[in-house]
């Protein structure tokens, strides 16, 4: 068992070495790290084997988890390395075998300007109150971006906050504000009886790490309706498509009711990629909605598809599409045309920003 644990800590610190965001323990494949989004074999390492893999993950898991991973057959946890790297982990099954996959979270909390996300954004760390949203696919910085206006918050105000994860990603140092953070079935038993919570927790803000069912949405809604600022994230592609998601989420007959209450809290929704810079690297490309009264008559109106619209034609209140960014990024050298291509929901636009 110790010789596990040297090798499962020997690839942890190779990670971090190389700076990757992620390592994946497959059966048959030697461990692979992707690094700037392309994944790389540890040539140098023993292709992993199922006594091999059953090792290295009954390490990570310890044995409280165990039990829970056998029989759940997938789990979500965070793991701490002897070198005090910090890791968000998925255990599952794949063909009777057991996988891993380990994402790399940085000890250090950066900045708005560190990140390289657009200054706008900082706004929403501003607010008393609302529903902000930071969405995109699995794997493009949300986490980070979202950690980023929290330590904001905490820098530059005096406010109890709450996060609710699963699992508990970035650990924030309480400067001038509270930070209570909670980690879904070890300190709650889930999202929304956390954020229900939070009601009688003399709380002002409050991150909920996934908005994955319409009881979460809910009740993030009616934290945001009754005086609270609220971040979450969900897996979208648009500010569009995140209105239509959390709407279509709700039964029908409570469509009407979610809507109106959305209009009226949601502050607004940044939907971001990380992509492949030139000299190396990854660099985000953003979209920014902010609420104004014409965002919030669509939303109402049920004319989410009509959002693209209205935050490419608003760059005066702060508002940026998705194709200016990446039209942004190629004009400055940072990213090929190609590669702003293959991210871009309409390259034919993006084609003509970039003439």
């Amino acid at each position: 068992m110790s010789d596990f644990k040297q090798q499962l800590e020997d690839l942890l610190v190779a990670a971090a070495q190389n700076n990757a965001s992620d390592i994946h323990l497959s059966p048959g494949n030697y461990p692979i790290l992707r690094i700037d989004g392309r994944l790389i074999p540890l040539s140098n390492k023993k292709i992993l084997d199922s006594e091999m893999l059953d090792g290295l993950i009954s390490i990570l898991l310890g044995d409280e988890r165990k039990t829970r991973f056998v029989s759940e057959k997938e789990i979500d946890f965070s793991f701490e390395s002897d070198q005090g790297n910090r890791f968000r982990v998925n255990v599952y099954y794949t063909q009777g075998r057991v996988a891993a996959t380990m994402r790399l979270v940085p000890t250090q909390i950066k900045s708005i300007e560190e990140l390289g996300l657009p200054p706008i954004i900082k706004v929403f760390a501003k607010l008393s109150q609302g529903f902000v949203l930071v969405v995109g696919p699995n794997g493009h910085g949300k986490s980070t971006t979202l950690a980023a206006l929290i330590d904001m918050i905490n820098k530059e105000r005096s406010e109890k906050m709450i996060t609710i994860e699963d699992p508990i990603e970035y650990i924030f140092t309480p400067e001038k504000s509270i930070i209570d953070q909670r980690e879904v079935y070890q300190d709650t038993f889930s999202f929304h009886k956390a954020l229900r919570s939070a009601f009688r927790e003399n709380v002002n803000v409050v991150m909920v790490g996934e908005m994955r069912d319409f009881e979460t949405m809910s009740a993030a809604v009616t934290a945001a309706e009754t005086g609270h600022l609220v971040f979450g994230s969900l897996h979208t592609n648009s500010a569009s498509q995140t209105v239509e998601r959390i709407i279509d989420t709700f039964p029908p007959n409570q469509q009407p009711q979610i809507r109106n209450q959305l209009a009226n809290t949601v502050s607004g929704i940044i939907s971001q990629r990380l992509i492949p810079r030139i000299r190396g690297g990854l660099i985000p490309a953003v979209e920014v909605m902010i609420a104004t009264p014409a965002i919030r008559t669509l939303i109402r109106d049920n004319r989410p598809r009509q959002l693209d619209l209205v935050i490419e034609t608003s760059q005066e209140t702060g508002m940026i599409s998705l194709n200016r960014s990446l039209a942004d990024l190629v004009r400055r050298k940072e990213i090929t045309l190609e590669r702003a291509q293959f991210y871009s929901q309409n390259p034919a636009e993006l084609k003509e920003l970039v003439r």
